[in-house]
């Protein structure tokens, strides 16, 4: 504790007299004390040529250094759903992982699993951070040595973006301006870059390819598209010597295999989320029933389709595209299954994935929405030996359940 007014007073009244004692002293004492001191010295040099031999001793961080076979990844926004998947594989992988994420739809508690299955030093760190603050950012990749940027971080819900068009345009598009010039500054040459079929916009031809013409037709679809423009662009001048995979993801569900992550949307936010998220919330009861917007599209039950990926899918996808990124080449690839299905169809297999009776009420189409997407991923399975595994949607559906039945109140569950 610090010391009170009259406890210093104290000292400097007591310290002479101390001083007056050690110079009474029996002189027979004072080898003793002599010899304690150089005790301790011995073994304080003992200890710092130990820590200097130790593998962990640096005066550094040693995520600050490049290490011989070891990739540094930033995972921006690695304590979200998809972004704390990807963190697992990598980490699984032998990768050293960086987590930047401000916690805005992120959860601490998915770091903390990850943190609990890989302790072990040199591993995994998180730092709190926002992507709008450009002096962090560059301030965290000073002190980084990044070899890859897998770049998550974003608002990602189509309803909300109608209607905070400029939350999701700072968020998505200038936040990934800012991440593209740290990397160009700081010498990171390697993206894997996290974005959406919702480029697409109602397409006039299904299934998509990659050549299909970007139409956004919602705020969050037109942010990502800018995002991807200001990759490409800069790809193309002769500063840069990037390697840039542009991923293009579908409609992601399911969990990890092995129950150790899930998808746990705030509460205030589970109007505008994956559908297998409110879902999930009705049987479980924390909402009165399951909503489905849209009964009028030009499709068979008339309700929308989409195209359902499996997120050990998708996570498997950005490990594939990482390894085969190559200095100055641009890759963009479709992740989805190439199978369409209906609203309707999905939440038949989610009643029956949790056996719940959840009652369903129907509204009118929600802004933004488009009738029909799923993919055609052949470019990405001739490109990166990519092929969907989780394709049966009732089992991605049972293994998403078991993980939120186990903790009905997210990561506060654990």
């Amino acid at each position: 504790m610090p010391a009170t007014p009259r406890s210093r007073s104290q000292a400097r009244t007591t310290r002479p007299w101390i001083l007056s004692g050690m110079d009474f002293a029996d002189t027979r004492r004072k080898p003793n004390f002599t010899g304690k001191i150089a005790v301790a010295a011995a073994l304080t040099v003992m200890c710092i040529i130990v820590l200097k031999q130790s593998p962990g001793f640096s005066g550094t961080s040693v995520f600050s250094r490049h290490e011989i076979g070891v990739t540094h990844v930033l995972v921006t926004g690695g304590a979200g759903y998809i972004g704390s998947h990807a963190t697992l594989r990598l980490l699984k992988d032998n990768y050293r992982v960086t987590i930047v994420d401000n916690l805005s739809r992120g959860n601490m508690g998915a770091v903390r699993v990850l943190q609990r299955l890989f302790p072990q030093p040199g591993r995994l760190q998180f730092i709190y951070a926002d992507l709008g603050d450009a002096k962090a950012v560059n301030k965290i990749f000073s002190e980084n040595a990044f070899g890859a940027v897998m770049h998550f971080a974003a608002v990602a819900y189509v309803g909300e973006s109608t209607m905070e068009p400029l939350r999701y345009y700072h968020n998505i598009t200038s936040n990934t301006l800012t991440v593209l010039e740290a990397m160009a500054a700081h010498n990171v040459n390697t993206l894997i870059y996290s974005s959406t079929c919702a480029t697409y916009g109602e397409p006039d031809t299904m299934p998509i390819v990659e050549t299909t013409p970007q139409n956004p037709i919602n705020p969050y679809g037109k942010a990502k598209k800018m995002a991807e423009d200001i990759i490409l662009d800069f790809t193309k001048s002769k500063k840069s010597n990037m390697a840039v995979m542009i991923l293009r993801y579908f409609n992601v569900i399911g969990s990890d295999p092995e129950g150790r992550l899930g998808e746990a949307p705030r509460p205030e936010l589970r109007e505008h989320g994956r559908i297998s998220g409110a879902c999930f919330a009705a049987a479980l009861g924390i909402v009165p029933g399951l909503k489905v917007h849209g009964t009028d599209y030009h499709t068979a039950d008339g309700t929308c389709i989409r195209d359902y990926i499996d997120v050990t899918d998708l996570v498997d996808a950005h490990v594939k595209a990482l390894d085969k990124a190559l200095p100055g080449k641009v890759g963009i690839y479709n992740v989805g299954t190439g199978q369409g299905r209906s609203v309707k169809e999905f939440v038949e297999a989610c009643k029956k994935a949790t056996g719940a009776s959840i009652e369903v009420s129907y509204f009118t189409r929600r802004p933004g929405d488009y009738a029909e997407v799923y993919s055609d991923p052949s470019k990405i399975h001739r490109e990166l030996n990519w092929t969907a595994q989780y394709t049966d949607l009732g089992q991605s559906l049972s293994q998403a359940w078991k993980w939120q039945k186990d903790h009905p109140n997210g990561y506060g569950s654990a």
